[in-house]
């Protein structure tokens, strides 16, 4: 199994970033506007509706608040060759102000880590930015 870890820091508060993170239904507002169109909720699932109509299904497995941590699965729309898919988000905090998102994802098969790693890196960035975005306005 392949597991990819990206860590981005981003200039915002602990509690900002933890609060878009854990806004599960909201990841089209908080976190990837210009990746995901929609999202709704259905009990444990987060459904993401992409841009070209794509729906992926993620079963939420944990939001703890204490430590900061979202993990997640992927259980339904990922690519066919795709087996595997479990994820967290860890919010930690950094100096001045600032915190450390920590995206791990665990995929299955090996031979997708790649290109995985490529959208989960593309992934951090759009929302470091998005979460800085909103300190600035």
């Amino acid at each position: 199994m392949a597991s990819i870890r990206t860590e981005v820091v981003i200039n915002a508060d602990t509690e900002q970033v933890w609060g878009a993170i854990r806004d599960v239904g909201a990841v089209h507002r908080r976190l990837l506007p210009d990746r995901v169109a929609g999202t709704r909720i259905e009990g444990d699932v987060r459904i993401l509706v992409l841009p070209n109509g794509k729906v992926i299904r993620e079963l939420i497995v944990d939001v703890d608040d204490t430590t900061r941590r979202l993990a997640y699965a992927v259980v339904e729309g990922a690519q066919p060759a795709l087996t595997h898919h479990h994820a967290s988000f860890q919010v930690l905090p950094e100096e001045s102000g600032r915190s450390r998102l920590v995206w791990v994802t665990d995929v299955l098969p090996d031979t997708l880590a790649a290109e995985i790693r490529e959208r989960v890196e593309r992934g951090a960035a759009d929302m470091k930015r998005t979460l800085e975005e909103a300190v600035a306005d």
